[in-house]
């Protein structure tokens, strides 16, 4: 079954899907409609095609500017400064933030060659430059390739007349201290809010 062990070998190469989840996959695709596979097939093989990158923020989009920096009723006095253009979708439906956004297209991590001459940080400084900005709000991932992103552009904002402020992290809603590792605790007291009546 050799067309069945190179699609399994292709599924496995998506991120998160090992062998078995790919082995799942490629026999419930077997088991499937063939009109489903057919669109699925073609979907894949389409996507580069329709989904592009936005020329301002960078995020994915099928129109240029993207549908967020389009929106004449979104909030631009502040931007929220990403790694991956799916943290867009995440933030924005979270409900809780309607500003703009600006993709850097990773993190900075030496050890694995990807210096600030790989992250858009060029254009990120030019749209501040010409903004109206009160706020950049830092959300790279809470890794120590995003604290190290984090730092960097508070270094290169610092001459800036602008609040920069970082997303907190810590404690899930819902989870135990019992099962917080010490890092993510100490991230959650580092990042402690006030308490009292106001």
């Amino acid at each position: 079954m050799h067309s069945l062990d190179l699609l399994i070998q292709h599924l496995s190469r998506l991120p998160g899907i090992g062998i078995k989840s790919a082995s799942r996959l490629a026999y419930h695709l077997i088991q499937s409609d063939a009109a489903y596979n057919a669109q699925l097939s073609e979907l894949i093989a389409t996507i580069q095609d329709t989904i592009i990158s936005c020329s301002i923020c960078n995020s994915y989009s099928e129109q240029d500017p993207c549908e967020v920096c389009s929106d004449a009723s979104r909030d631009r006095t502040t931007m929220c400064v990403v790694e991956h253009p799916q943290d867009v979708l995440t933030i924005s439906g979270s409900g809780a933030y309607s500003g703009l956004f600006h993709v850097l297209g990773g993190a900075l991590s030496p050890l694995n060659g990807v210096g600030p001459q790989d992250l858009d940080f060029r254009n990120l400084i030019e749209r501040i430059r010409k903004g109206s900005f009160k706020e950049i709000i830092i959300a790279t991932n809470p890794t120590e390739e995003g604290d190290t992103t984090a730092m960097y552009l508070r270094h290169l904002l610092k001459d800036f007349d602008i609040r920069i402020t970082r997303i907190a992290s810590g404690l899930p809603i819902g989870g135990d201290l019992e099962y917080a590792d010490k890092i993510t605790l100490s991230r959650a007291l580092r990042s402690r809010i006030s308490f009292n009546d106001e």
